[in-house]
């Protein structure tokens, strides 16, 4: 299992624009592959969203999204589960 955290900076109007096309277009076009497992999304007081997706393997990128709805381009971390 891979985990990958999005996380992107909105413009300083642009959080709710940002969230409804990531909730209705980028993940949705994830969801559907064969190698998705599960997808979560948050948002923050800071204009921030945060996509954690988890993956069976090869995890897939979100789409680019609407750079008038950004303050910078989004920053992609990969993580796998730990034994304890």
């Amino acid at each position: 299992m891979i985990a990958r955290m999005w996380e992107i900076r909105a413009s300083l109007n642009g959080l709710d624009e940002l969230l409804a096309w990531v909730c209705d277009v980028a993940v949705p076009r994830i969801e559907v592959l064969p190698q998705h497992v599960s997808s979560d999304v948050y948002s923050s007081t800071d204009n921030r969203i945060v996509v954690i997706s988890k993956w069976r393997h090869n995890p897939q990128d979100l789409p680019a999204p609407p750079a008038k709805l950004i303050a910078r381009s989004p920053h992609v971390w990969d993580f796998t589960p730990v034994d304890r």
